[in-house]
């Protein structure tokens, strides 16, 4: 069993702000004790997400954590020590997840910007065998919230779905999962020109660019529109009679809904063999992946909205 020190090293944030004006990385944060229902995992790789900068500047203050707080949903890493309510997972064991159950619903204390973390079993999923921790740390969020609002709008095997951002950390799922999960009959996605290529490779029949393409003169409306760009009102349009839009982002428009992801193991499970046989592929932006001394990079790189896929955190463990 891994001797686990008292303290590790994390990025840690104080008050409400800007990234670059409150977080800080910091070699004396106590490492998180352990509910019996939970397991203790040193962090390998840390995927960020948009919603890390909303958390710090303060957007969801009503239903914070207290300070001081370590940010980061997605982990992948190897289980260090479990809680005695802990049913299958094991010392060793390389594991992969979302670690906040409710992304936005008093989230943990302690993330996944750290060399350790504490979180429930049930929030974690075996790592792919053929994925680095790299890759594994880009999916949780990304494919659980793909998964997730495919799963709400009913989606199956035969509809077509238009996606709204297709290049972007949950874009890029939901055109792999439509495709290759799901069994879509046509896969329409926008990006802008340099992305184009990238949707075509995850599995798009076709790739708008919307820099130069209005959505309004598509000749096709679809039984499903996946918004994860925004705007909403843009994707009711092109929905078929009785069709479904889910957004992820923004103000809703009717008859469109808007969920936040509940992370769930179980279904990264389910996923792994799509992950495992590449006919899901993790997707990380050419420039995405900052080593941990340079968390703050990669936060600000993820501001931008231009990243293609995600960005991640790598390595975390410095050896000694």
């Amino acid at each position: 069993m891994e001797n686990v020190p008292c303290t590790m090293k994390a990025w840690i944030y104080g008050q409400h702000g800007k990234p670059e004006d409150v977080l800080k990385l910091k070699s004396d944060v106590v490492v998180p004790e352990l509910k019996e229902d939970q397991v203790l995992v040193k962090v390998m790789a840390s995927g960020l997400n948009p919603v890390d900068n909303k958390r710090m500047i303060g957007i969801f203050v009503h239903a914070e954590c207290p300070f001081s707080t370590v940010p980061g949903y997605d982990v992948a890493g190897v289980v260090v020590k479990v809680g005695s309510q802990v049913k299958n997972l094991k010392v060793g064991y390389e594991v992969y997840g979302n670690i906040h159950e409710k992304a936005l619903d008093h989230p943990k204390q302690y993330g996944t910007l750290a060399e350790y973390t504490a979180v429930e079993e049930r929030l974690l999923a075996p790592k792919p065998k053929n994925l680095s921790f790299a890759e594994a740390a880009s999916l949780p969020v990304a494919i659980g919230t793909a998964y997730e609002g495919l799963q709400r709008c009913g989606f199956t095997a035969g509809q077509s779905i238009l996606v709204l951002g297709g290049a972007g950390g949950v874009g890029s799922m939901v055109i792999q999962l439509a495709k290759h999960v799901f069994g879509a009959s046509r896969v329409v996605a926008t990006a802008s020109t340099g992305k184009l290529e990238l949707l075509r490779n995850l599995g798009a029949d076709l790739a708008v660019d919307y820099t130069k393409e209005n959505l309004e003169d598509l000749p096709e409306k679809f039984d499903v529109v996946y918004d994860c760009v925004g705007q909403c009102e843009r994707a009711v349009k092109a929905m078929k009679e009785g069709g479904k839009v889910v957004t992820v982002s923004g103000a809703v428009t009717v008859p469109a809904f808007k969920f936040i992801v509940t992370s769930n193991g179980a279904d990264l499970e389910k996923l792994n063999p799509y992950l495992e046989s590449g006919q899901v592929k993790a997707i990380i932006d050419p420039k995405g992946i900052y080593p941990f001394s340079q968390t703050l990079e990669g936060l600000a790189y993820v501001d931008t909205g231009r990243v293609a896929g995600k960005v991640v955190i790598y390595p975390i463990q410095q050896d000694n």
